[in-house]
């Protein structure tokens, strides 16, 4: 059905379980599979396991970014499993939805398969939902995976 599935990941549980899924899917059909991780350009003023109340620079933080997108891509990898051909690509943007967006224009996807936090009620509209964003915005069809 789709020969090029574009996969945003965060390392949460909700994004592992739907790589099973994704799995089956690229399987299936022989399709590709470009994982996506949209990380932030702006540094936070400290990092969570840092005691110390400093700031960091732009290159420090990428610097984080790309490391912790690597070890997310090389998990997201070995869960797919075999007989999957995997392109991985990490995008900095301000914007997770737009972020995505633009990964799946770069990378001639033909679907956006993405994990839903399923968020409702309250916290749909305090939270948001990236997922909504991207189903809005997109010109190619998102598959929602819950």
């Amino acid at each position: 059905m789709f020969k090029h599935l574009l996969v945003p990941i965060d390392g949460s549980e909700i994004t592992s379980k739907a790589l099973k899924k994704v799995a089956e899917y690229a399987k299936a059909d022989g399709a590709m599979v470009t994982l996506v991780y949209v990380s932030d350009p702006m540094p936070p003023m400290v990092y969570s396991d840092s005691t110390m109340g400093y700031g960091f620079s732009q290159k420090e933080h990428k610097k984080v970014c790309d490391e912790f997108a690597k070890g997310i891509f090389k998990k997201a990898i070995a869960q797919l499993g075999s007989g999957v051909q995997v392109q991985t690509q990490h995008i900095s943007h301000p914007s997770l939805a737009e972020g995505i967006l633009d990964a799946a224009k770069k990378s001639k996807a033909d679907v956006i398969v993405m994990a839903s936090h399923k968020r409702t009620g309250i916290k749909g509209i305090l939270l948001g939902s990236e997922s909504h964003e991207v189903i809005v915005h997109s010109k190619l069809p998102v598959l929602v995976l819950g």
